[in-house]
């Protein structure tokens, strides 16, 4: 379903960063390998539906983003928006800063495209979300695109305490500024929608974003992020996401996730 509107929404003042403190050290040489999934896997994609229980063409979207998250080389993400609210049916997982940056993500490209259900792959490309086809070709092409400008990345827990490391910029690749992004995430929920366009469904969403805040920048050279596990162990929070972004809604160059919080 294709958003009735082309305005772009202000991107607001992201609150509640959970900082600790921040260390800039040395990381230790890191291959892409430290870039690792939920499943502690090569992290090849990160995949980001943005969906909604008031769209009747989501639920084959929603199902098949359960196949991509059980793989080890994707990092799967439901981003539940709420321009669809006004349907009949407020989506129960939606958040506006989902909507926001679906809008960026649109703008950035400059193809203005923002429906549900979209898929964007690894920042750079968008596809229907409920194409395997088209989202396993785009996977390829922005890997292949993606290739010299990894970064490592990794997240871990170590007793009270979250730490987030990125490694060094590609040696030739440009050194560009990037936005360190955490998002919090609950594995699989499943809503009965009782009106709109899915009423008397009972749809099954999987690596549902409840929060996505930044922690940091990063500018070419490899730090240390360290935040309270308190903080981030909310009532069934179950993942950790990070993603390594240029700019507002570019290229994810680098992405990695730990779970048992």
């Amino acid at each position: 379903m294709p958003l009735p509107s082309s305005t772009y929404l202000p991107l607001t003042a992201l609150l509640g960063v959970l900082w600790i403190g921040q260390m800039v050290t040395p990381v230790a040489a890191q291959s892409d390998t430290a870039n690792a999934n939920g499943n502690g896997g090569e992290v090849r994609a990160v995949l980001e539906l943005f969906t909604s229980q008031g769209c009747s063409s989501c639920p084959p979207a929603d199902a098949l983003l359960g196949k991509y998250a059980a793989r080890k080389d994707i990092i799967a993400l439901s981003m539940p928006v709420d321009y669809w609210d006004y349907l009949g049916w407020k989506d129960t997982l939606a958040n506006p800063k989902f909507t926001t940056r679906q809008k960026y993500y649109a703008k950035e490209r400059g193809d203005g495209r923002v429906y549900t259900p979209q898929l964007v792959v690894n920042g750079l490309t968008h596809v229907v979300g409920s194409s395997a086809e088209s989202i396993d070709t785009a996977i390829t092409a922005t890997a292949q695109q993606l290739a010299a400008t990894r970064v490592a990345v990794k997240v871990r827990v170590d007793g009270n305490r979250l730490i987030v490391e990125t490694g060094d910029a590609p040696a030739g690749a440009p050194a560009q500024e990037a936005t360190i992004w955490l998002a919090m995430v609950h594995r699989e929920f499943e809503v009965k929608i009782e009106r709109g366009e899915n009423r008397g469904k009972s749809i099954k969403y999987v690596n549902v974003v409840r929060d996505l805040n930044p922690i940091g920048m990063w500018s070419g050279k490899a730090s240390t992020h360290t935040l309270s596990r308190e903080a981030v162990s909310e009532p069934g929070n179950e993942m950790c996401v990070v993603l390594l972004q240029i700019g507002k809604a570019g290229p994810i160059i680098g992405a990695a996730a730990v779970g048992g919080l």
